[in-house]
């Protein structure tokens, strides 16, 4: 049954990030160059915040199920930082490449580990205990 919770919640989760980069695009204006991928910086910093409240309140394996597999795998993207960050370096801007990896990877886990303190504890965080 949890199988179904994942789908359900990737369901949400995708068209969520879809939405979210959409917004921030449309926020930046029309005619304004694209140079940083915001939009899935926006999308995986969000979804590491909320899988680190999930993560620090531990919560139960279906609601875990949902949330944290379904919805936050769905909202947060990999393959698509990855394609952005090859992209800016094949036109020739290294350094947002670099920015990108660096500002991603710091950012992610800061917030990870910003929502699970904000819940009371990094809990259920491995390794993360006294």
């Amino acid at each position: 049954m949890n199988w179904l919770l994942v789908v359900v919640g990737g369901a949400v989760g995708a068209p969520l990030r879809y939405l979210t980069d959409r917004a921030v695009q449309a926020h930046q204006g029309r005619g304004v160059a694209y140079v940083f991928p915001w939009g899935t910086f926006t999308a995986n910093a969000a979804g590491s915040l909320l899988l680190g409240i999930l993560t620090g309140a531990a919560v139960s394996s279906p609601v875990h199920a949902l949330l944290a597999t379904g919805l936050c795998g769905a909202l947060t993207t990999y393959s698509t930082f990855s394609y952005e960050t090859l992209r800016l370096a094949e036109t020739g801007r290294g350094l947002l490449a670099a920015a990108n990896v660096v500002a991603s990877l710091s950012v992610g886990l800061g917030a990870v580990f910003l929502g699970a303190e904000l819940v009371g504890g990094p809990g259920g965080v491995v390794g993360a205990g006294p």
